[in-house]
């Protein structure tokens, strides 16, 4: 993949984001893993994980699905380091590889499952890259999409608006890039243009009330660490309004009795 195809590469690939993936895992799994059941997926099936990190998916899948043989692609080596080194119990069912997911090499209709989480806003032209799931999935297959979409958090309003936060930085720094910060919201209508059949979105509540406050408070601090640098850069401000930003966000995560909530889209859909 060419650098403009990875614009995220240096965050992507920066330690804060093992820790974000890990925090990530935690809060979301434990709603997700139900959504797998209606794909009323059972035997030898073939899974195939894009944009697996660190393997923190790809390992629970495994476990959900006893019998399934499963491949992990990363851009990352970096990341297929840990993914490896923590896999090493099921190296017999998971493979991973690093790979172009505008180019996989896998060939036509040769997967059961495909998921991408958390991948779909950090590339540009995401339509090739969901020419390229269709291509490889076989006839009723189920492609399983977790997009963010930064109007989705929401947060108290102190002397900060949230709501402006994200929008002048995150979604910002998106555009910038060419990256879609709002992708959750048109997942649904992509996969319908890409005749997609059966198709459900489904949101995942990360909240102050589901999730401990360290966990929630971890992806926020993760994402200072990886990102506010770019962020500031995009948005004109200085880093150190930006961190202070996000320590204002992580200080509403960790303070009771303040509520704060991310609703992560999960769109699904059935390959004809």
């Amino acid at each position: 993949m060419t650098q403009n195809r990875n614009p995220q590469a240096e965050q992507m690939g920066d330690e804060s984001m093992v820790r974000n993936l890990a925090y990530q895992a935690d809060a979301i799994w434990p709603q997700e893993k139900h959504l797998f059941d209606r794909y009323r997926l059972s035997g030898p099936v073939r899974i195939l994980d894009v944009g697996c990190g660190t393997g923190e998916i790809t390992r629970r899948l495994a476990e959900h699905y006893p019998d399934a043989s499963l491949v992990g692609m990363d851009i990352l080596e970096s990341n297929l380091v840990f993914a490896r080194r923590d896999s090493e119990k099921l190296s017999d069912r998971i493979a991973y590889e690093q790979g172009d997911a505008f180019a996989l090499r896998f060939e036509d209709a040769s997967i059961d499952l495909l998921i991408c989480r958390h991948m779909s806003q950090a590339i540009p032209d995401f339509p090739q890259v969901l020419a390229e799931f269709t291509r490889v999935l076989k006839p009723g297959g189920i492609l399983h999409l977790l997009s963010e979409d930064y109007g989705m958090l929401h947060f108290p309003v102190t002397e900060l608006d949230p709501d402006r936060f994200w929008n002048e930085h995150a979604v910002r720094f998106l555009n910038s890039i060419g990256c879609d910060g709002r992708i959750g919201r048109h997942s649904p209508m992509l996969l319908e243009n890409a005749g997609y059949l059966d198709i459900t979105m489904d949101f995942i509540t990360v909240d102050t009330l589901r999730v401990p406050r360290a966990v929630f408070a971890g992806i926020i601090g993760a994402w200072r660490d990886g990102y506010a640098e770019v962020l500031a850069e995009a948005s004109g401000h200085t880093v150190e309004a930006v961190r202070g930003d996000m320590n204002q966000l992580i200080h509403a995560i960790e303070t009771p009795p303040n509520y704060v909530v991310w609703h992560v889209p999960v769109v699904s859909g059935r390959k004809p």
